[in-house]
């Protein structure tokens, strides 16, 4: 159990290190494989990818994903990068000073508490105008813009903007969901100047 854990999390040259001799990402791993060792039928993880490069955080996702699925265990996550996240489990609990205030799957964060969708144009030919009328202007190049712009008005904003632009194309998005929780929280702090940062927890 330990060598197939220590090798899918790539720390097998390190089983035989001291624990001050590892880095911190090194520790995490470790951490993850001693938890596992018994396999228990419930796992807590509190920032399982912390301290590790943006690789080695994709290899531990994948590692939690696979390992959750061929042995059914209960997963609670606490965590608050966003890719851990959207990448690990289906449902979310956003806690907020101490309370819990979602309970639901992660899409529906962005269909109850976002107004607004990106709109992402490319030009056929550069475009030098004024698309403030149109949306929020979050980026602009003579070959391209992105706009915010409310959810009640992407079709018919799209459809001027197609009418007036040579539009080689065109891209519809929804808004991170990291940013309609900043924003969210953002809202809720001006009511109350003394709230901590919010906090994720999801389960899978």
């Amino acid at each position: 159990m330990v060598d197939s854990l220590s090798e899918l999390v790539e720390v097998q040259d390190k089983m035989n290190v001291i624990v001050p001799e590892l880095s911190l990402g090194e520790r995490m791993k470790m951490e993850l494989v001693s938890a596992l060792i018994h396999e228990p039928r419930v796992l807590f993880l509190d920032e399982p990818t912390i301290g590790l490069d943006v690789v080695s955080q994709k290899r531990v996702r994948e590692f939690l994903r696979l390992y959750n699925k061929e042995h059914r265990i209960v997963t609670l996550l606490t965590s608050h990068y966003m890719q851990d996240i959207e990448e690990l489990c289906h449902r979310v609990l956003v806690i907020d000073h101490g309370k819990i205030f979602f309970d639901g799957p992660l899409d529906e964060i962005i269909d109850r508490f976002s107004g607004h969708k990106i709109v992402s144009l490319t030009f056929e030919k550069a475009a030098d105008r004024d698309f403030s009328g149109y949306g929020e202007v979050i980026e602009q190049t003579p070959a391209s813009v992105q706009l915010k712009v409310p959810r009640a008005k992407v079709t018919e904003t799209c459809r001027q903007l197609l009418e007036i632009c040579h539009v080689s194309d065109i891209n519809v998005q929804e808004v991170p969901v990291e940013d309609v929780i900043r924003q969210l929280f953002g809202e809720r702090r001006t009511l109350n100047a003394t709230q901590r940062e919010p906090s994720l927890a999801e389960m899978a």
